[in-house]
């Protein structure tokens, strides 16, 4: 390598240092405001490391003197079960309009992604309508519904089943096999790092969603974790000590799941640059 190839990398990669550092300060600093008296949380300069702790205080009072444990609770329920179904219903319909020859198929899936241009918050209303006529509204199966299903996931999911060589569902086809038995136990395993990248990703926006728990949740009690971080504030305004405090609590699974799943992330990145 030259002096000047090795002088380029060198800057480059204290280029991206540096741009780390930039991407993760407003991280940094949520997590040193959840560790401050609430007097110091705005001092400038900033403390990134606090001169008077108050970690004990803050995360005790979020998770024992408020309804954050209920709320907590609230998102995993609602995020895992969203999850669970629209992984699914997705994987389903991937499979449908990859390998299932029926007439007027790619119309279908023309109509489908069609839907995607539909901006969600033009469709809120009657949405809000429906919900409370079928009765809905104000309970977390409804919420579990009205994320189900995404156009993205089957049109991603698509891609992948429709790399799955015919030779395997006609082998299959001949053994005896149906529908349901080639799609659990042949293209669905074949997917398996598409799947779980789709379903990390369901999961995030599910645990971050705040648009839908605003609309379509009334009951505190039924109240996710992004209402719930709203409920620290009073008259006289914001305890950011503790909505900081309450923030670093929730990024917590995101980091887990994130972790758990990353080398399937990766996989799926991967299969979707190679051609087969």
């Amino acid at each position: 390598m030259s002096k000047y190839q090795a002088a380029k990398k060198t800057l480059l990669t204290i280029l991206m240092c540096l741009l780390g550092i930039l991407f993760m300060s407003p991280f940094l600093w949520m997590i040193s405001a959840s560790m401050k008296p609430e007097a110091d949380v705005f001092i400038y300069p900033i403390q990134w490391i606090p001169k008077h702790w108050n970690v004990i205080e803050n995360y005790t009072k979020v998770w024992t003197e408020t309804k954050f444990a209920l709320f907590y609770w609230n998102s995993i329920k609602v995020t895992v079960g969203t999850t669970a179904l629209s992984v699914l219903l997705s994987s389903m319909a991937a499979y449908a309009f990859s390998k299932i020859k029926f007439r007027g198929r790619h119309v279908l899936f023309i109509v489908v992604l069609a839907i995607y241009m539909i901006p969600s918050q033009a469709i809120l209303v009657p949405q809000f309508l429906l919900f409370r006529w079928v009765g809905l509204y104000d309970s977390h199966f409804g919420l579990i519904l009205l994320g189900s299903f995404s156009v993205l996931g089957t049109f991603m999911l698509r891609q992948f089943y429709m790399g799955i060589h015919e030779e395997f569902i006609e082998s299959a086809r001949i053994d005896g096999a149906g529908h349901i038995r080639i799609f659990f136990s042949i293209c669905t395993p074949l997917v398996g790092p598409a799947i779980a990248t789709y379903a990390i990703l369901r999961f995030i926006w599910t645990w971050n969603d705040y648009q839908n728990p605003l609309i379509f949740l009334r009951s505190k009690e039924l109240f996710t974790l992004p209402l719930g971080i709203r409920s620290f504030a009073d008259l006289n305004g914001d305890f950011y000590s503790l909505i900081m405090a309450a923030s670093v609590s929730a990024i917590v699974p995101l980091l887990i799941i994130f972790i758990i799943g990353q080398k399937q992330v990766i996989e799926g990145i991967s299969m979707g640059g190679v051609k087969g």
